[in-house]
């Protein structure tokens, strides 16, 4: 009989290997061939509120604002993204998502909603709270390692 360790390991290690892929596939549609998973991940860091800074944003994807910068031409490009200067510090560049880039945002929202609709079918109010309360402790590990 295998033990619980066992088994949640294996199905933590099959989520990674798997959510990306699966998130690409399903995301990636033929209206958004022109983008990638990545893509879709800055434009959910940039959300549907107001202006963002770059750094804001690379600090939420924990990347270079150079390497957001490299992104964000391309998203910019594709028309995706607004870029403009802060009026209060020329300084400062601020990104928003344009009507496509809010619509694709909510596309990949739509299939995360599913997700976690998925994973919480079947659970009780206190089953819920553990898993929430279990994967907090896993985001926190993550977290001690940045």
């Amino acid at each position: 009989m295998v033990n619980s360790y066992d088994t949640f390991h294996s199905v933590l290690t099959g989520l990674f290997q798997d959510i990306m892929s699966i998130e690409e596939k399903a995301i990636i549609t033929e209206e958004f061939k022109d983008i990638t998973n990545n893509d879709m991940h800055i434009l959910e860091a940039i959300g549907l509120s107001s202006p963002q800074s770059m750094s804001a944003v690379a600090k939420k994807l924990s990347i270079t604002v150079g390497t957001l910068t490299t992104a964000i031409n391309s998203l910019v490009k594709k028309g995706y993204v607004h870029r403009v200067r802060s009026e209060e510090d020329r300084r400062v560049v601020l990104i928003s998502l344009t009507a496509k880039g809010e619509h694709a945002c909510r596309h990949h929202e739509s299939f995360h909603r599913e997700m976690i609709n998925a994973t919480l079918k079947g659970l009780s109010r206190e089953e819920t709270k553990v898993l929430v309360q279990a994967l907090t402790n896993l985001k926190d590990f993550f977290n001690s390692y940045r």
